[in-house]
């Protein structure tokens, strides 16, 4: 799969992105400087230890999973981490979490230095966002059977949707959703097992999650188009001085236009999901 040369679905993705790209930097608690941040300064308050903790969410597929081979972290939060890491000339120490809602309670606990979430507004509350540097996409799943047939008929009264506990489909549902009941799995991997197991009449989460379940589970289809957009940024925990997510955001945009992040797509065979714009 080229990146670099847009793929039928990756050209789909950014002509929606186009609509949605002020509402990401809008929600970025911290736009990009337009100053360099010296690295002795970035590195003091991104890794005041000596060493880059970086919290790792495995329960997003497109940003993490385990090497099939090695069992070590693999994909795109692992690379920036990483490349951030020899930039700023510190070790860099992955803090591994099952999902989304784990990594946010690990910052009460001071157990992370930057993290890589999707931007919403409730976790703004208590982590400083970069610009985003991918975009995905939330889809729901839904029995073979199920009269349901579009995203618009899932918000009636009757309806369950399970979502992973703490995810970006959690908190945007529980906003947006008026009708359906909301059950929430203990992680995103799992809403699709809970689904089937408790005759449950709707999925959500990211939508290459769900076309994998749908492959793997008998007797369930995925709706058409998309219930939101998610813009996935690398985060860092309120309360730093303000050089950690300054040059944060710098070292996202760079890795941005210097196809870092379209490569690391690549390289972790990842469809249907596309580099955010600067």
């Amino acid at each position: 799969m080229q990146i670099s040369r847009l793929s039928h679905r990756s050209f789909h993705l950014l002509a929606m992105i186009a609509a949605t790209a002020l509402l990401g930097a809008c929600s970025a608690t911290t736009p990009a400087p337009s100053s360099t941040v010296p690295a002795a300064a970035a590195r003091m308050a991104l890794a005041p230890s000596g060493t880059l903790r970086a919290a790792i969410n495995f329960g997003n597929p497109i940003l993490a999973t385990r090497d099939a081979a090695t069992g070590q972290p693999s994909g795109v939060s692992v690379d920036l981490a990483r490349e951030l890491g020899s930039r700023l000339g510190v070790p860099v120490e992955l803090v591994l979490y099952p999902a989304a809602g784990k990594v946010v309670e690990g910052i009460s606990a001071g157990a992370w230095d930057i993290g890589f979430f999707a931007i919403d507004p409730v976790r703004a509350a208590d982590i400083d966002f970069t610009p985003a540097y991918v975009v995905i996409e939330g889809a729901y799943l839904v029995p073979q059977n199920s009269a349901i047939a579009s995203n618009e008929e899932v918000d009636r009264e009757g309806v369950r949707v399970v979502v992973g506990l703490g995810s970006a489909y959690d908190l945007y549902l529980t906003r947006e959703l008026k009708k359906a009941k909301i059950l929430r799995a203990a992680t995103s991997p799992a809403v699709s097992d809970m689904m089937v197991a408790d005759k449950i009449e709707v999925a959500a989460g990211v939508k290459q999650q769900l076309q994998a379940d749908a492959k793997r589970l008998p007797g369930l289809r995925l709706l058409d188009g998309r219930f939101m957009v998610i813009n996935q940024a690398m985060a860092v925990p309120k309360g730093r001085d303000a050089a950690a997510v300054a040059y944060a955001s710098q070292f996202v945009q760079e890795m941005k236009a210097t196809g870092f992040v379209a490569r690391a797509l690549q390289r972790h065979s990842i469809d249907g999901a596309a580099v955010a714009p600067p």
